[in-house]
């Protein structure tokens, strides 16, 4: 009976996750299509002829006859609709198009830009993860006065903005104490500076995320069991409270991975490095619009997969955030005989009260 029970369980689950992943992929067809029209009709508010930008610029002096031609090539004196409708059936096909002032392909432009991008993001996001973590650490044990003072800190970082701390970075650690270059290389050392001008405001953030994540964990049930037990109060926090203290940072890495590479666009000219975001610079500067709508699409698509990768990696982190009609049904934990049993730590915050 019992493994009856099960399977109907199994099954009745199955079409809740295919819903599920349904709505994901449709809401994710339906984010894209929105980026792309939004940015095609942000790029036309730009001032400009796009055909003087790819002959050069106004200051290029190209002939009328040029001009013409250019719009010609390029479709742009077609109707605004027209133009529209045949950029949303190229990226239907995956075809970003050529870029106006390269004049080569924008999938080979992004793929040379993009890796510098990513491992520059993936570091502060890192970093960032390590001295939030540190903060809600520090703050939330170590006395009433350095947990005032480390939500402080975490306020203040989060307010911070990029092109402010990488100047202030460049002035102490550069130019000061000559410790670090100032423009990034090739060079481990270069990345040093831009990846702590990024992790810097998002540490901040998350931070004050996990330190009332980690104070609502260590008030729980399964926090008191195990001081009951004879836990210590390092071991409650590093063994327990911290696993779900983690969650909602896991949760929000999706949205910061998008929010390091926006800042991208400041900290790589700040600090002279090639990437996505100097490239989307001058391809905006230019009026490159195949290049700035591959930008945006690129950053878009990792966004959504970032974000249901880190939303299924909390779910697993933290089961409390499955939905109680599909999620497993809280159990007790068998306890050692004289001993009260324990309710399991992951689901104790949804079982249900006792029947009295």
């Amino acid at each position: 009976m019992t493994r009856g029970r099960a399977v109907r369980a199994t099954g009745s689950r199955r079409p809740a996750l295919l819903r599920a992943v349904g709505a994901r992929i449709g809401g994710a067809v339906l984010v894209l299509w929105a980026v792309a029209t939004v940015t095609f009709l942000a790029v036309r508010l730009i001032p400009g002829d796009p055909a003087q930008a790819i002959l050069g610029g106004p200051g290029s002096q190209a002939p009328p006859e040029a001009v013409a031609a250019v719009r010609a090539e390029y479709g742009l004196d077609q109707p605004l609709l027209v133009q529209y409708l045949a950029q949303l059936g190229r990226l239907a096909q995956g075809d970003l198009g050529r870029s106006y002032a390269l004049r080569e392909d924008v999938v080979a432009v992004l793929a040379r830009q993009l890796p510098g991008t990513l491992l520059l993001a993936v570091l502060a996001l890192a970093v960032a993860w390590i001295l939030a973590l540190g903060l809600a650490l520090v703050s939330t044990g170590a006395g009433r006065v350095a947990g005032a003072v480390g939500a402080g800190v975490e306020i203040v970082a989060a307010s911070l903005p990029h092109f402010w701390i990488g100047v202030v970075l460049i002035l102490v650690f550069s130019t000061g104490l000559g410790w670090l270059p100032a423009v990034s290389g090739s060079s481990p050392a270069g990345l040093v500076l831009p990846v702590l001008t990024l992790a810097i405001p998002l540490a901040g953030f998350l931070g004050q995320i996990m330190r009332e994540a980690l104070l609502d964990a260590l008030d729980s049930p399964f926090a008191l069991a195990a001081r009951a037990r004879g836990e210590s109060e390092a071991g409650v926090r590093l063994r327990h409270a911290l696993r779900h203290a983690a969650a909602p940072g896991i949760a929000l890495s999706g949205w910061a991975f998008g929010f390091l590479i926006s800042g991208a666009v400041v900290v790589e000219q700040i600090f002279a490095r090639p990437g996505l975001g100097r490239t989307a610079l001058a391809a905006v500067t230019s009026r490159d619009v195949p290049v700035i709508v591959g930008v945006v699409l690129v950053v878009a698509v990792i966004y959504i997969v970032l974000t249901a990768v880190t939303d299924l990696l909390a779910r697993i982190v933290d089961p409390r955030l499955v939905d109680a009609r599909t999620g497993p049904v809280p159990t007790a934990a068998p306890a050692p005989a004289g001993t009260a049993p324990v309710i399991d730590p992951a689901a104790a915050a949804d079982a249900p009260a006792p029947a009295r």
